[in-house]
């Protein structure tokens, strides 16, 4: 029976197998799911009670048009309904935004979620790849993503925010400084899929200025948030011209009846739907603590409802994967099947603290457990890892990847900043990617832009790992945006000869402005206590609520916690 269960995972290429054939799988028992990224707390028993009892209307008659759910919805979020289009998941609209306004090329940088890079690529478009680097915890510096896409000559440009996997976050006027110097495109897309379970910010969303902008689509999950995954629900914003480009191809039933009902419940149960998002906040924590005290681990800052774990020297994530299923019956969602990262890595979905203990205690066991059965052999003996040499691994094991090592100890420091040195050994990443990747910035906290960036090099792959002990981090150096494209498709003119270079700008900071010393920063610009909890400044205050009981509208757009 094990052998069957694992054997799934062989036959799935982007993807995890459906719950449903696991538990088939599994003697009609669903394992404790850590993979799935959905919101545990919502909706809330007495709303699954309703919804049990009006299944037989629900599954008996058609639903109504798109046109009257998205305009619910829109009631509920006070939102232009000419400005929204529905779809049958983020994956449909996905799927129409690739067909309606992708031409020829789409930036996306990786790892991130497949669609993004699959669906393009199944049409023959060309997909430019930016690769995250491990070496400064996956953050994405916007300044050089822009000038990726200039010498790439990319027409579209797509950024998660919260990222999928490792939950890397934007903050909101650095989107609005990037839309800005990529005005030119053909379209922006923000993937706010995840954006509901942040609070490094108080109004994090950028849905008010796609409205206003002529090739911005804001891209949001219903089903994630609601942890309703099976209904497949979610929505774009854009200017009514976009959106309408979109709404126009989808079918007038492509929203069925459960999507329908739970629309019209959700002004009944805003303050539950708020609670669960603060219940989630709070779990993430405490899970990125528990997880932090295991020898080895690194853990990556997340403010998506997911962590992104570093395994320890030696464990392959598909033996873990597969003994924590077969073993304790616990989901993991392993990344070596994502482009840009390896099977060193795991996303482990935010859950409530007692399935946290039963995964934490799983992982013990088969990470550290007797030498013959755990996944991590003795340093002595090397390891079968393909991503480089043992020596290579302990190097980069005992610098913790530039992730957040000793997260617990940070976190009781709380109010007092936390230390966090950057890696002295580049990462690894996988040689199928193309790219032209520009040098690398020293690392930077999560919740921080870093819009100051070095001179991009072209490169024809990514660079081999050193020998251990060997640093290979360029200087960084301050630069400007990007200019626009001279015309659609055309490769930028080449760069004047640069002068001496100023001394650099503050990371977050615009270049040639005078700045004032940056508050919040740890010791050696490493993160805070806060920035370690998943937050950059404090809670917000609760918002009044509307008489319907949901909260109101800048609440539910810009995830506050109530």
């Amino acid at each position: 029976m094990a052998g069957n269960v694992t054997s799934l995972f062989r036959g799935t290429a982007a993807h995890s197998p459906s719950m449903a054939a696991l538990t088939r799988e599994g003697d009609g028992a669903g394992p404790v799911d850590f993979c799935i990224p959905c919101n545990p707390y919502f909706p809330t028993p007495a709303m699954f009670d309703e919804l049990a009892g009006r299944l037989r209307e629900i599954i008996t008659y058609y639903p109504s048009s798109a046109d009257t759910i998205t305009a619910e919805l829109c009631s509920l979020l006070q939102l232009p309904p000419q400005c929204v289009a529905m779809g049958n998941g983020s994956t449909e609209l996905i799927t129409w935004i690739d067909h309606l306004l992708v031409r020829e090329s789409l930036a996306i940088p990786v790892p991130t979620f497949g669609r993004w890079t699959d669906q393009p690529l199944e049409t023959g478009k060309r997909v430019d790849m930016f690769p995250l680097q491990e070496s400064t915890g996956f953050a994405l510096d916007l300044a050089q993503y822009a000038q990726f896409i200039r010498s790439r000559g990319t027409r579209v440009a797509v950024i998660c925010n919260p990222n999928n996997p490792d939950g890397g976050f934007i903050p909101r006027q650095s989107l609005i400084q990037f839309m800005d110097a990529m005005a030119d495109l053909d379209l922006i897309v923000i993937d706010e899929s995840f954006l509901e379970f942040a609070d490094a910010e108080s109004e994090p969303s950028v849905v008010e200025d796609a409205v206003m902008r002529p090739n911005v689509i804001v891209l949001r999950s219903l089903g994630k948030n609601f942890g309703l995954h099976g209904i497949r629900f979610g929505y774009l914003v854009a200017n009514p011209a976009l959106a309408g480009k979109v709404r126009s191809m989808l079918p007038k039933w492509n929203l069925n009846s459960f999507a329908e009902t739970v629309v019209f419940m959700l002004k009944e149960h805003g303050a539950e739907y708020m609670e669960s998002l603060h219940m989630v906040r709070r779990d993430r924590l405490d899970m990125a603590r528990q997880l932090s005290a295991l020898p080895g681990l690194t853990v990556y800052p997340s403010q998506g409802n997911f962590l992104f774990v570093r395994l320890p020297v030696g464990a392959e994530g598909t033996v873990v994967r597969d003994r924590l299923l077969t073993e304790h019956r616990i989901l993991v969602r392993e990344c070596g099947n994502k482009i840009g990262s390896s099977s060193r890595f795991l996303r482990l979905v935010v859950r409530p603290q007692v399935d946290v203990r039963r995964l934490v205690s799983g992982l013990e066991q088969v990470l550290y457990g007797t030498r013959r059965g755990a996944a991590v052999p003795e340093l002595g003996t090397g390891t079968s890892y393909s991503s480089g040499t043992a020596a290579v691994d302990r190097l980069v094991s005992a610098t913790n990847g530039a992730g957040m090592q000793g997260l617990a100890a940070q976190a009781a420091t709380w109010p007092g900043p936390a230390a966090v040195q950057p890696a002295q050994m580049p990462a690894q990443m996988p040689s199928q990617i193309p790219s032209q990747m520009p040098s690398l910035p020293a690392p930077q906290p999560a919740a921080v832009s870093n819009f100051p960036t070095p001179q991009p090099a072209a490169m024809s792959s990514f660079p081999p790992a050193q020998p251990a002990g060997v640093s290979n981090f360029p200087t960084p150096q301050p630069t400007a945006w990007p200019a626009a494209a001279q015309a659609p498709g055309a490769m930028p003119a080449p760069a004047p000869a640069r002068s001496p270079a100023p001394a650099p700008t503050p990371p977050g900071a615009m270049p040639g402005m005078a700045q004032a010393p940056a508050a919040g920063l740890g010791a050696a610009g490493g993160l805070t206590a806060a920035q370690v909890r998943g937050r950059t400044q404090p809670e917000p205050q609760p918002q009044p609520q509307q008489p319907s009981g949901w909260p109101a509208v800048g609440a539910m757009l810009y995830g506050q916690a109530g």
